[in-house]
């Protein structure tokens, strides 16, 4: 594996599918044509910026990419992406944010878990002979990013196989210029849980426990969803579909984990999108495929009521 997989950056690649292992469904729907995708081209009256939903961690099924993304890919002059993990200073950054958002500098996450809930983090992590030193000095948040990646990976996918990391080193081998739209510590920000009694953070452990059970139908749902580019399935599988018979203050941790996971990144990476455009640059941007398939406030959506011409290949 490439060297710039190490055990900080796993935690950054289930950041755009991190609801996945929220899901409360995995019941399949109709397959859509093939020639539907999650790729969007977005112009302006003087150019045109192409726009592909990624999957981070994936599996070969998912290649070579349909001709229409990948002559796309070559005509551009840029690569976008969240961030740029060919870069050596954002990958030491990952790992720091992550350190210092993400590691309690006293007790362990024993001490804040209950004891039914330890006792599966305990056995998940002797099943899948993941020394429990990882995971003992994480805040219950990072807890749950570390084990989600190894229930991914599990199921199969490998961030070798993640489509921003395939163009990532596509675009390096071309000389394409690379853009990240975000920094480490914007990302890593947005999902840590850093209050002192990381109830918050225990809310996303335990939805992300009762899930790992389903973690093999859920993956191989999401990947005939990217593939067929099936919106209704990918928005199921992305919506836990119990928001109505949730405790008030479990709707309140989810619907803040989505407006800053979500709603204020779709905002801020539309942005860039229009900066693109309106500085006539000829670039590929990709992004985890949830920021532009999600119902509320995607970035396609924001971009198309801002009077962008939007057009699904």
């Amino acid at each position: 594996m490439n060297k710039r997989y190490n055990f900080s950056i796993l935690f950054y690649l289930c950041f755009a599918i991190f609801l996945v292992a929220c899901s409360g469904s995995s019941k399949k729907s109709e397959t859509l044509p093939e020639s539907k995708h999650f790729f969007w081209k977005v112009s302006d009256e003087n150019s045109s910026v192409w726009v592909l939903g990624s999957i981070h961690l994936a599996d070969s099924t998912l290649y070579p990419l349909a001709s229409v993304i990948d002559s796309a890919f070559a005509h551009s002059d840029e690569l976008a992406v969240e961030l740029n993990m060919n870069d050596e200073e954002v990958v030491k950054e990952v790992g720091e944010q992550s350190a210092a958002q993400g590691l309690l500098t006293e007790g362990t996450l024993r001490d804040l878990l209950p004891q039914d809930m330890w006792n599966t983090v305990d056995s998940l992590c002797t099943a899948w002979n993941v020394p429990i030193v990882m995971i003992e000095k994480t805040r219950p948040w990072l807890a749950a990013m570390t084990l989600s990646s190894y229930a991914f990976m599990q199921a199969g996918l490998n961030p070798e196989y993640g489509i921003d990391y395939v163009l990532l080193d596509r675009a390096a081998m071309d000389g394409k210029a690379i853009v990240g739209l975000e920094t480490a510590e914007e990302q890593i920000g947005a999902l840590a849980d850093t209050t002192e009694s990381d109830s918050a953070g225990v809310y996303y452990l335990k939805t992300t426990l009762h899930e790992i059970a389903e973690f093999e139908s859920l993956v191989s749902n999401l990947m005939q969803a990217w593939k067929t580019g099936d919106d209704e399935m990918l928005r199921r599988l992305l919506d836990d579909g119990e928001n109505d018979e949730m405790p008030l203050h479990e709707s309140k941790f989810k619907d803040e984990f989505e407006q800053r996971i979500y709603v204020n990144r779709n905002a801020k990476m539309a942005d860039s999108i229009a900066t693109f455009l309106r500085e006539d640059r000829n670039v590929f941007v990709v992004v985890g495929v949830a920021h532009l398939a999600l119902e509320k406030d995607n970035v396609i959506e924001t971009l198309r009521k801002r009077g962008f011409k939007i057009e699904r290949l």
